[in-house]
């Protein structure tokens, strides 16, 4: 059930978002954290409008999730989407500090589990992301585990990505979400894919073949009252895979350069993409669009599903 909104709260809709909760059309959040942290202007705008663009295309409104100045934005205008897009201080918030960037009137792009929470606060139930944090590598030493997971146990929102990211354990991230009841769900495929590649080498623990069938799904966890969220795992398109056995020695080799340069916490994932950026010669970024641009036209399909 989505949480009653604070009248106190500063939140702001975009125009087109505020319509479309008006008159009860499907509507997708996306995350901000991919525009700041996850690659340089003017690429980073030119991918966020062509997902919104697409997300627009198939019939529903993209909601852009940011906190701007101490207000939570949920939808952002296109000059506003620009001035994020050239920030270069925003914060990385997640569920432990979006409520600080609110409070101390900063701006601050959502992570995944930062997203989920303001979209369940606007009553959006889907959400379009790359690929989710999850268990890092050696994390038995570090405990370095992202708040995405806990967030996928606890609040109800669908979130739609290409996997967990290639960086992770993987095979430990899915312990966790199974052992935190999250259904995870490949969309036409029953391998669990890699973010950059299409399959990950384990089995996925759920597959379904059509938006209507994971919408179905969902409608049926809500009637018998199970709460959390979903995760909706979307192949990268084979087109434009990387293959699993020639990205594990780029991840093997960023790896390294991330220990020796003594990268920690909350900058070990923006390091590591750079680095795989270097090490692929692009490559990885290329893939990243393009599995950004399928999972959000997966993520309107099923939110329209849902509205239907």
């Amino acid at each position: 059930m989505t949480k009653a909104l604070s009248p106190s709260l500063p939140i702001a809709y975009s125009k087109e978002v505020g319509a479309a909760k008006q008159r009860g059309a499907p509507i997708v959040a996306l995350e901000s954290t991919i525009i700041t942290h996850g690659m340089p202007y003017p690429g980073n705008i030119d991918m966020a409008n062509s997902v919104e663009a697409i997300i627009r295309a198939q019939g529903a409104v993209p909601a852009t999730i940011a906190v701007l100045r101490g207000t939570l934005h949920v939808g952002l205008e296109a000059e506003e989407l620009e001035q994020l897009a050239q920030t270069t201080d925003a914060l990385k918030v997640s569920r432990a500090d979006i409520a600080f960037a609110i409070a101390e009137r900063r701006t601050g792009a959502t992570t995944v589990a930062a997203t989920m929470i303001a979209a369940d606060l606007a009553g959006i139930r889907v959400f379009a992301t790359g690929g989710i944090g999850g268990v890092h590598r050696g994390a038995e030493e570090s405990f370095d585990i992202s708040a995405d997971l806990e967030e996928l146990a606890r609040t109800p929102v669908i979130v739609v990505c290409a996997g967990a990211k290639a960086i992770l354990d993987i095979p430990k991230t899915l312990e966790v979400l199974e052992t935190r009841g999250v259904p995870v769900v490949t969309y036409g495929s029953k391998d669990f894919p890699a973010f950059w590649s299409r399959v990950s080498g384990l089995d996925s623990p759920l597959m379904l073949n059509s938006p209507a069938a994971i919408a179905n799904f969902q409608a049926v966890r809500e009637q018998m009252g199970i709460d959390g969220g979903m995760l909706i795992a979307n192949p990268v398109p084979e087109a434009d895979e990387i293959p699993r056995d020639e990205m594990e020695v780029f991840i093997a080799r960023a790896l390294e350069n991330a220990e020796k340069d003594d990268i920690s916490g909350k900058a070990v994932t923006p390091y590591l993409l750079a680095d795989i950026f270097k090490l692929t010669q692009g490559r990885s970024l290329k893939t990243n669009i393009a599995l950004v641009e399928n999972n959000a036209r997966l993520a309107a399909e099923i939110a329209v599903s849902l509205a239907g």
